[in-house]
């Protein structure tokens, strides 16, 4: 049965405003008459109507159930307390009760929990740090050129104790325009050839940093050729330690120092001129003291003593400077341990490593320009740098190869020297022995 009047069947609604309805206009308004209060009567509904099927207002308004009494049943007082302000509340205080209730029936906020949030705080941090250390990590790996392979190079003395790393500055001109090698008065020579060599040894007992000039005299051994894969039989031959370098590249450099020195090289790191100079840049100068101030129109050096800071194009200038001094490439292999090892510190300070703006450009100057051995990871690259930084902080030794004379302008090494230097660092004892 439809208990909705006539006016309000779903049949019967004519054009009247609203659903279903056809016209824009709405309906007349109606007037809701005055809601009794109280105990309805005898035979009434709640709102005094006769019977069930009597609506008491007339067409539009539904039939009403009784006020709901004590969960029985419908009756009593219509209002149940709407105008006593209590319609959203309770005895119990567990709604809203009114304009006075400043804590909108909730009860008082709860103390934020600090230890829970310090807590979560840390753990965000934490996990944003390893996150950022880990892609840091191999986005750095990834940029190393891994170009040299040691497992060319034949007849290799026995491990000793420690790390031995071959750190060679070449002469390269790549990548460098005309206007740069210019400025950096590199000349335009093809090709490559190693400006410096050094071997550095890291150990128990204190880190050693040992230059070779390049003018040394060694003897070129028996060796496989890097590319070509065939055998090159020794024939006594004596060059300048530069000159290997020159004849099959760094395979053969390593090849020589291991044959006239009897120390087993483990890893091999070069970089070229353009490559210093960015690596420089990228941490914003380095700084140095100068014992004596000289001039030099080859490599454009004008430096006077005292201590000051060195950009790209000035480093480059200071580490390839012979013809100023009286002991030339003994004197320039000084200079250059004392420059990267400076330079070392400079990259190893909170201010680069902890600052984005300066360690990624200073890792993407570095990392392109730098070719090590296949073997070479980012672990074994910071242990080196940061034993040059121990070394120019005083906590190693630096050295030259110790000299005994010349020959035909080649160097010619203390051999006694050599052996006992050799000896001392393959049982990663504490060197005793002094050079140049």
């Amino acid at each position: 049965m439809n208990d909705w009047p006539e006016g309000w069947s779903g049949d019967n609604r004519g054009d009247r405003y609203g659903r279903g309805s056809a016209s824009a206009q709405p309906e007349s308004a109606r007037v809701m008459r005055q809601v009794r209060r109280g105990q309805a009567a005898p035979g009434q509904g709640a709102y005094g109507r006769q019977g069930p099927s009597a609506p008491p207002y007339g067409n539009g308004v539904p039939q009403q159930q009784q006020p709901y009494v004590d969960g029985q049943g419908y009756g009593g007082d219509y209002d149940s307390g709407y105008n006593t302000g209590q319609v959203y509340g309770s005895p119990g205080g567990g709604g809203y009760d009114g304009p006075g209730d400043p804590a909108g029936g909730r009860g008082p906020r709860p103390a934020p929990n600090w230890r829970k949030r310090i807590k979560w705080t840390a753990i965000v941090v934490i996990t944003g740090l390893i996150v950022t250390t880990v892609s840091t990590y191999f986005w750095a790996d990834s940029k190393l050129n891994r170009e040299v392979d040691l497992s060319k190079v034949i007849d290799r003395p026995e491990q000793g104790d420690g790390t031995n790393y071959l750190i060679v500055g070449s002469d390269s001109r790549a990548g460098l325009s005309s206007e740069q090698k210019k400025q950096l008065h590199t000349g335009s020579a093809e090709g490559k050839r190693t400006d410096s060599m050094m071997i550095l040894h890291t150990g128990s007992n204190g880190d050693t940093l040992i230059s070779l000039p390049r003018d040394s005299d060694v003897e070129i051994p028996t060796f496989v050729g890097s590319e070509s894969g065939k055998t090159y039989k020794g024939t006594g031959r004596h060059v300048k330690l530069n000159a290997a370098y020159a004849e099959d590249g760094p395979e053969l450099l390593v090849r020589t120092v291991e044959f006239n020195t009897g120390l087993r090289i483990d890893h091999y790191v070069e970089i070229g001129f353009a490559g210093f100079a960015s690596i420089v840049d990228a941490v914003g100068g380095v700084e140095i003291d100068i014992d004596k101030g000289f001039k030099d129109k080859y490599s454009g050096a004008d430096f006077k003593a005292g201590k000051q800071k060195l950009n790209g194009d000035q480093a480059l200038a200071f580490v390839r400077t012979r013809h100023a001094f009286a002991a030339s490439d003994l004197q320039r292999t000084k200079n250059q341990q004392k420059f990267l090892a400076a330079l070392a510190h400079q990259v190893a300070t909170p201010a680069t490593v902890l600052n984005p703006f300066k360690l990624y450009p200073t890792l993407g100057a570095g990392l392109d320009s730098l070719i090590v051995d296949k073997d070479m990871g980012l672990y074994d690259l910071g242990s080196m740098f940061f034993a040059m930084k121990g070394v120019n902080g005083g906590d190693g030794t630096s050295l030259n190869m110790p000299i005994s004379g010349s020959s035909g302008g080649n160097l010619v090494w203390d051999k006694a020297k050599v052996k006992q230097l050799v000896q001392e660092l393959n049982n990663d004892e504490k060197v005793t022995v002094t050079g140049n």
